[in-house]
């Protein structure tokens, strides 16, 4: 897969200008990261959302998904394709939404969240599977029982057009397009019967939170 495109640009966007410039500034993956981790959590106090990006700058806040969205936006202002990344779990637990990127063939992710885990990875993995498993060890409840199973394929949001930077609906529909899409199973039945519990410190220390409610 060629991780190279045409540059999004302003005129193609729909994007006003001043929120174009602003993604356009966050012009390495670190800065988007950095950028979104200021941002503060949205906690969908009045329900579900799945936000545009033009929503997501003026509301100011996010979660994975919408963060995901925003991540893959400033990617494709910078050239690179904006892919996104659909970790899931069993329940009761939640996937989590990651942006990809790749620095000279290792893949790297941009993530949203509230927790002191499955944050920023950097572009130091050989492929999706490994960058995946990175998350393995730190996906857990509070009793400790690790939850990742899946991982799909890279989601390429040019190919949905340009929508999802500026439409005022909610895109549950992309994101329901995203949990249909191919997903790969991480591990076999012996090894999800093999599992051994997090660590009570491990759960303790994961607790810690960047935003407050």
């Amino acid at each position: 897969m060629s991780k190279k495109i045409q540059p999004l640009r302003l005129e193609n966007s729909g994007l006003e200008k001043g929120d174009w410039k602003i993604l356009k500034s966050l012009n390495t993956p670190a800065k988007i990261q950095d950028f979104l981790n200021k941002m503060p959590f949205n906690f969908e106090k009045h329900g579900q959302t799945h936000t545009s990006v033009a929503i997501t700058l003026k509301r100011n806040k996010s979660h994975c998904f919408e963060g995901a969205l925003l991540a893959a936006a400033g990617l494709w202002i910078q050239g690179r394709k904006p892919l996104l990344l659909d970790l899931v779990t069993i329940r009761p637990d939640f996937d989590h939404v990651v942006a990809l990127f790749e620095e000279d063939g290792y893949w790297g992710a941009i993530s949203k969240t509230n927790h002191a885990v499955l944050r920023y990875r950097e572009p130091i993995y050989k492929n999706l599977r490994e960058l995946v498993m990175s998350y393995f060890n730190e996906y857990y409840l509070g009793d400790g029982r690790k939850t990742l199973r899946k991982y799909s394929e890279p989601f390429d949001l040019s190919k949905e057009g340009s929508y999802w930077l500026t439409t005022k609906e909610n895109l549950a529909t992309l994101a329901h397009k995203l949990d249909r899409s191919k997903h790969y199973n991480i591990l076999t039945p012996k090894q999800v019967r093999n599992l051994r519990k997090a660590e009570r410190i491990e759960v303790d220390a994961s607790a810690i939170i960047e935003h407050k409610r």
